[in-house]
């Protein structure tokens, strides 16, 4: 288990994951207005949003791809959402001891893949 640090990011109640503008700069995205389709809710709603897919490395568990709704822009916040982070992993918090427990999904033969 790890201790939990409260922080301001979201990574729970979200549906998608959400990568801010300069993230996906830094991680070599192309920002094409046309291809901006995705349409988000809450704080995020006016906001333009395109697919972006990446493979990841979380810790030590293995390579994963982690697809997001790309953000243009500057104040979005990193969301880890429900697509399709925690399909991927199951994450346990233990409120009262301000932990928590994460392991990767071990089912993915019964999913198709993502993307």
């Amino acid at each position: 288990m790890y201790p939990f640090r409260r922080c301001k990011k979201n990574t729970s109640g979200a549906t998608v994951n959400v990568l801010p503008y300069e993230l996906g700069l830094q991680l070599g995205g192309v920002w094409d207005d046309r291809k901006a389709i995705i349409q988000l809710s809450g704080n995020l709603n006016n906001q333009p949003a395109m697919p972006f897919a990446t493979i990841v490395q979380i810790g030590e568990f293995p390579t994963t791809e982690l697809v997001f709704a790309w953000v243009r822009s500057p104040n979005a916040p990193l969301i880890l959402g429900q697509t399709n982070f925690f399909l991927e992993f199951d994450v346990c918090f233990y409120r009262s001891k301000l932990e928590y427990k994460t392991e990767i999904v071990d089912n993915h033969c019964d999913r198709p893949p993502v993307g």
